[in-house]
């Protein structure tokens, strides 16, 4: 998983590269709630672009760091989703708190 931070926007984004299951969750979740401490952001993005897999694990994890940068007065946006990783989010219901957007940055 790469992360950048953009200090103007204040916003977080977490490009997964890793298929999200439960091995890589851990490692996924210890990375990005040290990240959204560290520069405590008002907006994270998680980029999806690259991943080819997510099982029930990933929407665990989206959904705990949802309610972690909520707590911290922030929200959270999802990006790039490829067809089944959409309907994995629908089905789980996700995407009625937490929206999709176009990942636009300079």
């Amino acid at each position: 998983m790469e992360s950048k931070f953009y200090e103007k926007d204040k916003l977080l984004i977490f490009k997964i590269t890793d298929e999200i299951d439960d091995f890589s969750v851990q490692k996924i979740r210890r990375r990005a709630d040290y990240e959204i401490e560290r520069y405590m952001p008002k907006k994270v993005v998680f980029d999806f672009n690259c991943v080819t897999f997510m099982d029930s694990a990933g929407i665990g994890l989206i959904i705990g760091r949802y309610k972690f940068v909520k707590m911290l007065g922030g929200t959270v946006a999802l990006a790039n989703l490829t067809n089944s990783i959409k309907k994995i989010f629908e089905m789980s219901g996700i995407l009625r708190l937490i929206p999709i957007t176009d990942l636009k940055v300079s």
